[in-house]
């Protein structure tokens, strides 16, 4: 496994980071495929024993039970100073809104929870999971760095947001010598490239770090096609994100299936390769065993730039997708 450090940050993070949203009672949240804490246990053990030290979850993961079964494994398996963890936060409820909770205590109270359900005095990561429209901006980066002065978390992170907002925030930050954002986690991967228009070169120009999720595009760049899984068929999410560009997303698909059977490696390996080569760390989920497999062999793998330019040639623009298809209205309920 190979290691990066997270922008401005000392951490030395693996390559891969497993993402925990597979993780979590499947009867208690928003996805029926995720697996259970024995099955996670399992697979938090093999990673780490891989080489994987960077764990990515969320309060927002099946209300709270992926953190706990995560927490769980991570004590009973590795010293604290082996693994880092991030985990993140939701924007305010109504409730909280209607309650007068501000961003600095809703964020406090966030932390909180999230520590009590992973069993931890801090998290090395603390991410922002999505903007708060209902929020000002002030507050949530008060309430950040006020994580960080409590001890509470080691640094701080943001996902699913706009790069002028990330800069707004930063630059808000630096002005008024508070806790910045180190890493950055968006949706990017072989058949969702719009972060290379401003989101990836702003981060590489402030040594942000740029964390994606999805990297497989939920297995579809990983299986080839035609075939499908628990997940492809239950994930409704996945199919919102991707269905309405099946069909051009299916020329670069069996592209990576080419080179995979080229290189005589799998579809896995071609795609996080091509990944692993413009990024820090991609947030990899698994609900197998193999799928550790396939993510460590692939910061092996250095593919040529004919076979890169191969695989990007045919991408064409797509809308955003997911909670940046939200045009800035929070409609909850989906979470990445």
């Amino acid at each position: 496994m190979k290691y990066s450090k997270l922008g401005k940050s000392d951490l030395n993070v693996s390559k891969i980071c497993l993402g925990c949203m597979g993780f979590g009672d499947s009867s208690n949240g928003q996805h029926s495929w995720t697996i259970n804490e024995e099955s996670t246990r399992e697979i938090i053990k093999y990673a780490l024993e891989n080489g994987i030290n960077f764990f990515d979850t969320a309060i927002a993961y099946q209300n709270g039970t992926s953190e706990k079964f995560v927490g769980k494994a991570l004590r009973d398996f590795a010293g604290r100073d082996d693994f880092i963890i991030a985990t993140k936060f939701l924007p305010r409820t109504v409730d909280e809104i209607q309650n007068n909770v501000n961003g600095q205590k809703h964020i406090e109270n966030s932390l909180n929870q999230s520590l009590k359900n992973l069993g931890l005095d801090y998290v090395d990561l603390y991410i922002y999971h999505m903007w708060d429209y209902n929020t000002p901006m002030e507050e949530i980066m008060e309430g950040l760095h006020n994580a960080v002065k409590s001890g509470k978390a080691r640094y701080i992170g943001i996902s699913n947001c706009y790069a002028w907002q990330l800069a707004k925030a930063n630059y808000y930050a630096r002005y008024n010598n508070l806790t910045e954002f180190v890493s950055m986690q968006g949706h990017y991967n072989l058949i969702a490239r719009e972060e290379e228009r401003e989101m990836i070169p702003f981060c590489k120009s402030e040594n942000i770090s740029y964390t994606p999720y999805s990297p497989l595009a939920s297995g579809r760049l990983s299986r080839l096609v035609g075939t499908t899984s628990k997940r492809f068929e239950e994930d409704s999410y996945a199919h919102f994100k991707y269905d309405k560009t099946a069909e051009t997303d299916e020329i670069i698909i069996r592209r990576v299936t080419e080179i995979a059977e080229k290189l005589g490696v799998s579809m896995t390996e071609v795609s996080l390769a091509w990944l692993q080569s413009k990024i820090t760390s991609c947030v990899m989920g698994a609900t197998k065993l193999s799928h550790i497999d396939g993510a460590v062999k692939s910061s092996e793998l250095v593919l040529s730039d004919e076979d890169c330019a191969y695989l990007e040639e045919c991408y064409v623009p797509h809308e955003l997708v997911g909670v940046m298809a939200q045009n800035g209205k929070q409609k909850g309920g989906n979470v990445v």
